[in-house]
């Protein structure tokens, strides 16, 4: 029973066909697995929700059903939906005795390839703009010594004898309801249908070999650290007819001490002298991509931000780019002439207020009138 639409789960639309549900299916179970993503509860839960998903959808009663009803509970079903659905109980049968032996011997179809990973550092001028990189990956490939055969010489493999060729072997059970004949993986060729006898010394018979593939990225302008891209038949060769894997490229940003990234949004610190705050000035600012003029009003405070209006970052499905913020800081000098002193103390008093003690008698600006 499904507690969400199994659609929108699979990320297909309501009109995909048996074939795009499947592969649907297979991608996100790989990307899910629990082998994949140990001690992640989130990414098991979803996995569960994946395989409820597909247990509908890959049901042409159930999906029927649900298409009728939106649900696959609590609607009328008719005697033949016995044990969960029609079919159910050749389902119960199989998940206990393997497939049953009326649609005449499945022979398994290849092995699909591994999925793969490779990971790219970003700037934030590559943010900005986009750009194309070069990625290294390592995958497994096609042996082109046996041409994936996995025999030497590249020779057909012989059909197995036991299951001449079908991948399954009959068995009859004893069961509560009598006997039971059902198929199972033959235990010679492990459902593979064939044998090699004379394995290729290149691959040792495994049909594929480590290899270090190149594939061009394009990675759109607006992307986030961490985020990752698929690259669909970009991972290891199936075996016997499987489809290839996937490559999922994890993006990184270097972090530019200049700015921090909050978003599209862009911060940095600019510091100012007390003059530049008090009269205000015109100054340049360095952006991610060019120098930026930058108008400090007079009497600017620290802390103050400034924006500057879209020198930000842009969304990652284009539009408005973000803003730069400014913020200010005024730098107090450390070290005082006495020439320098004295027109401090000038300025506290023109403005009507306390002149400071100085080092001597301990004020708090005691550091600033060292002689120099």
């Amino acid at each position: 029973m499904a507690k969400q639409d199994p659609y929108e789960v699979l990320g297909v639309s309501r009109s995909a066909s048996a074939d795009e549900i499947k592969s649907a299916y297979r991608r996100l179970a790989r990307r899910f697995h629990p082998d994949v993503n140990p001690n992640d509860p989130e990414a098991e839960e979803k996995f569960k929700e994946i395989g409820q998903a597909y247990s509908i959808l890959s049901d042409p009663d159930k999906k029927a059903r649900f298409d009728q009803y939106g649900t696959t509970e609590d609607v009328p079903t008719g005697g033949g939906d016995f044990f969960g659905g029609a079919g159910g109980i050749s389902d119960l049968f199989e998940m206990f005795f393997g497939a049953t032996q009326g649609g005449g011997g499945r022979r398994r179809a290849g092995r699909d390839g591994e999925d793969v990973r490779a990971d790219i550092e970003l700037s934030l001028k590559d943010i900005l703009t986009g750009v194309q990189r070069e990625v290294e990956v390592d995958r497994m490939s096609e042996c082109s010594h046996c041409n994936g055969t996995g025999s030497e010489g590249g020779q057909a493999p012989e059909t197995c004898g036991t299951c001449r060729g079908q991948g399954m072997v009959a068995t009859v059970r004893n069961t509560f309801i009598g006997q039971v004949r059902t198929s199972a993986p033959c235990p010679t060729c492990q459902g593979e249908g064939t044998i090699i006898k004379d394995p290729c010394k290149v691959c040792r018979g495994q049909r594929l070999v480590p290899e270090k593939g190149k594939v061009t990225i394009n990675i759109p302008a607006g992307v986030e650290a961490g985020s990752t891209m698929h690259v669909p038949g970009q991972g290891s060769d199936g075996v016997g007819g499987g489809r290839p894997g996937d490559l999922y490229v994890v993006l990184d940003v270097e972090r530019d001490e200049r700015f921090e990234r909050r978003g599209q949004m862009l911060y940095t610190l600019l510091d100012l002298t007390f003059a530049q705050a008090a009269l205000g000035d015109q100054v340049e600012v360095q952006g991610v991509d060019d120098v930026l003029p930058l108008e400090i009003p007079a009497g600017t405070q620290p802390g103050t931000q400034i924006p500057l209006r879209n020198a930000g970052l842009p969304p990652l499905h284009g539009g408005r780019r973000g803003d730069l913020i400014v913020q200010v800081n005024v730098k107090v000098p450390e070290k005082l002439s006495e020439a320098e002193a004295k027109l401090i103390r000038e300025f506290a008093e023109l403005r009507g207020e306390k002149s400071p003690k100085g080092e001597d008698k301990g004020g708090i600006l005691g550091g600033l009138f060292k002689k120099r």
